[in-house]
């Protein structure tokens, strides 16, 4: 028996609301916990770029070596 015929003869506001409802009651923990990792994930690697992206800034702008005909 298909999900889609199980769900067939509901009324809608089981298919929309409770059902809904209760995955996240069951899952909601699950749910934040993997968003919480994504979006830290996500702004430690956005964090790294800006901070390499500064670095190199830095120091092209205010020292390293500079270029010579001897340099490759």
């Amino acid at each position: 028996m298909a999900v889609q015929e199980m769900l067939a003869g509901l009324p809608w506001w089981v298919k929309w609301v409770a059902i809904p409802a209760l995955v996240l009651l069951v899952f909601g923990g699950f749910i934040t916990s993997v968003l919480t990792f994504v979006i830290s994930l996500l702004f430690k690697v956005l964090l790294f770029v800006a901070l390499v992206a500064g670095l190199i800034y830095a120091v092209r702008k205010f020292g390293g070596p500079k270029k010579t005909d001897r340099d490759w």
